[in-house]
C-alpha cells in the first residue's frame, strides 16, 4: 500500500491496442495523481517474436522495484508456439497474484440496463490454468488443481469485499459433478463464511449462475469462483457494463498489484485510434483505489470517466454516439481535462 508519498508504476503496454489504451490511462493517472512515477517495460507476443522472450529479464527487474503494474493486452496464439509462455498467466503465478477482481457496473449510457453493481472474485493461480496437459493426438488430459490454501485466500478476499459492499457472497461451483475439486472449493468457501456471520452467503451451480447472470444480474453482489468459471462469467457479466471494452480488472496477492483491461489485443482495430480506453482507465482507477490504497484518487478517476461517458462521448464501439464519437486519444484528453478542472465537452 502507498497511501501517501510516491508510488512507482511499471507500465507494460503489451500487444495490439495495448499501445493505444495504456498511454491514455497513464496520462489520466498523471492528471489525478501527479506524484506517481512510471517505468516503461515490455512483454508480450510481439516482444517474444522480436527478442525470443515474452517477459525479458529487465521487465522482471522493473516489476520487482514497482509498487503496482499497469498492463495492456496480449496477443495469445491458440496453437502451441515453442518457447512461448502465456504472459499474463506467468505474471499471475510467479507474482502469486491469487485474486482477480472484475467489477461490472451499469454505465451512464442510453439503452443499457441500469442497477447492475457486482464484482467477480476469481481465484487466479490454479484450476485448469496450471497448464499441465498431455495427449497423443487421439486422447488428451488436462490437470485441474484446487487447493485448500488458494481456495481459502480467495474466499477471504471475497468476504472482506462483501463487508465493504452489500454484504452478500454467491459461491459458484460444480460440486454436483466435480466432487473432489469443486467439492473442496465449495467446502472451504463455506468454512470461511462462518467467520463472516454478517455476510449473506448463497451457493449456485455454474450453469445456473450463467443463466441468472444473464437474466437478473442485479441480484448479485460479490461472486466467488474458481479460475476458469470466473474467467467465463466475468466476460458474460461485462455485457451489462458496456462490453469488454469497458471491463476492468485488478490482480492482487503477494506481489505488486496488476491492473489490466479484460479485453484482448484486438488486432483487427489496432492502430486505427478507435479502441475503447475505458477498460484501461477503470483498471487504473482500481489500481489506485484498491491496489495502492489511494482511494480518493481512484474514485476521482472513475468519476471522470463516468462524467465523459454521461456527456455522450465515447468510441465507435458503443451505441448512441450521434455527433459525439471520439477517438481513443480524444476520450483520454476529455478525461484529463475533467480531472484538471479545465473546460471540456
Amino acid at each position: 500500500m502507498t497511501r501517501h508519498g510516491k508510488a512507482r508504476i511499471c507500465v507494460i503496454e503489451g500487444d495490439g491496442i495495448g499501445h493505444e489504451v495504456v498511454p491514455v490511462a497513464v496520462e489520466a493517472m498523471r492528471a489525478v495523481a501527479p506524484g506517481l512515477e512510471f517505468v516503461p517495460a515490455e512483454a508480450g507476443f510481439e516482444c517474444f517474436r522480436r527478442r525470443g522472450a515474452a517477459i525479458p529479464e529487465e521487465t522482471w527487474a522493473a516489476i520487482e522495484g514497482a509498487d503496482g503494474i499497469l498492463f495492456g493486452a496480449i496477443s495469445a496464439p491458440s496453437e502451441e508456439v515453442p518457447g512461448y509462455e502465456p504472459v499474463i498467466l506467468t505474471l499471475r503465478q510467479r507474482l502469486r497474484l491469487y485474486a482477480n477482481l472484475r467489477p461490472t457496473v451499469s454505465p451512464p449510457l442510453p439503452g443499457l440496463r441500469q442497477g447492475v453493481d457486482l464484482i467477480i472474485a476469481r481465484e487466479n493461480t490454479e484450476g485448469l490454468y496450471v497448464r499441465t496437459e498431455w495427449g497423443d493426438g487421439e486422447f488428451a488430459v488436462a490437470l485441474r488443481v484446487i487447493t485448500r490454501e488458494a481456495s481459502e485466500r480467495i474466499a477471504r478476499t471475497a468476504f472482506e469485499l462483501a463487508r465493504r459492499r452489500k454484504r452478500k457472497v454467491t459461491v459458484v461451483h460444480k460440486a454436483n459433478v466435480l466432487k473432489k475439486t469443486c467439492g473442496l472449493f465449495r467446502a472451504v468457501a463455506l468454512e470461511v463464511a462462518r467467520d463472516y456471520p454478517d455476510v449473506e452467503v448463497e451457493e449456485m451451480l455454474v450453469d445456473a449462475m450463467a443463466m441468472w447472470l444473464a437474466k437478473a444480474p442485479e441480484r448479485f453482489d460479490v461472486v466467488l469462483t474458481p479460475n476458469l468459471f470466473g474467467d467465463i462469467l466475468s466476460d458474460e457479466a461485462s455485457v451489462w457494463g458496456g462490453g469488454l471494452g469497458m471491463a476492468p480488472s485488478l490482480n492482487m496477492g503477494e506481489g505488486p498489484p496488476l491492473a489490466e483491461p479484460v479485453h484482448g489485443s484486438a488486432p483487427d482495430i489496432a492502430g486505427k485510434g478507435i479502441a475503447n480506453p475505458v477498460a484501461a482507465l477503470l483498471s487504473a482507477a482500481m489500481l489506485l483505489e484498491i491496489g495502492l490504497g489511494r482511494g480518493e484518487e481512484g474514485r476521482k478517476l472513475r468519476e471522470a470517466v463516468w462524467a465523459v461517458l454521461g456527456a455522450g462521448y465515447h468510441t465507435p464501439d458503443l451505441p448512441g454516439a450521434e455527433g459525439k464519437a471520439v477517438t481513443t486519444a480524444e476520450f483520454g484528453e476529455l478525461v484529463c481535462a475533467y480531472l484538471r478542472g479545465e473546460p471540456w465537452g
